[in-house]
């Protein structure tokens, strides 16, 4: 059988999700954590990685084993086998084919920025100590909607088939202590979200006008955006997935 388990995590203390030669990663942490209870190699196949320091408070992963009755007993005792900063949220039987990367048609991000130091959200949220123009931001977010190359913020190298994305959301609001960036879209390029953060800010804070921000776009030149935010405020939030994938 095969099984979606939705996990959330803090980033702090992982080299992100992917297992990696000589640093702890949650991907290394899960397997080791399934395969332990499990009595048997576990390997799980992730919905996307998060780098270094990023947060998830949903990425889906699949695993194959022979059926689990009680899936909600499984769900406890596997949480017991896994650090405080990692938790299973849910588990659920899909179709035998379904792929937690290949078959998720959006995922969205979400990152908060605070203006003012907050001891609660130091490790969790971007500390800005100016206050930008987020209406300004959420005029050139909009531009985001229209676009489809996002080359311009995609890491260096990175091997991908195709820098096309489609964005369906891009908009910064109020929550509380924090103003938070909420992006969705079908893909996402490596380092995407962060440096469309962190060329935001430029607009924000009258470093960049918005013809210099389209611009950015049109030129396919990482080099041109600008740095990418930090990641400690960056969350993974949601990935959805057509409804015929899942088991009754």
């Amino acid at each position: 059988m095969r099984y979606f388990l939705d996990i959330a995590y803090k980033g702090k203390h992982y080299h992100g999700w992917q297992i990696q030669p000589n640093a702890i990663s949650v991907q290394q942490v899960l397997e080791n954590a399934l395969s332990t209870l499990l009595r048997e190699k576990i390997q799980v196949t992730g919905a996307g990685r998060t780098d270094t320091g990023v947060h998830a408070k949903q990425l889906i992963v699949h695993f194959d084993i022979e059926t689990l009755d009680d899936l909600i007993a499984f769900q406890h005792r596997l949480n017991s086998f896994l650090p405080s900063d990692i938790a299973i949220n849910d588990i659920k039987a899909v179709q035998k084919e379904a792929h937690a990367r290949f078959d998720a048609v959006e995922r969205e991000y979400e990152y908060l920025l605070i203006t003012q130091k907050n001891p609660f959200l130091s490790d969790s949220a971007f500390l800005l100590n100016r206050t930008p123009d987020f209406d300004k931001m959420n005029q050139a977010a909009a531009l985001l909607l229209d676009h489809q190359d996002f080359q311009c913020f995609s890491r260096s190298g990175s091997d991908v088939k195709t820098y096309h994305c489609d964005v369906r959301k891009a908009r910064w609001e109020k929550r509380g202590d924090a103003w938070v960036f909420t992006i969705a879209a079908d893909r996402f390029l490596r380092n995407m979200v962060r440096a469309v953060v962190g060329t935001l800010l430029e607009v924000g804070l009258g470093k960049m006008d918005m013809d210099q921000f389209r611009q950015v776009l049109l030129s396919k030149d990482r080099s041109k955006a600008g740095a990418s935010a930090p990641a400690h405020g960056l969350y993974l939030v949601h990935v959805n997935y057509p409804e015929n994938i899942y088991l009754d």
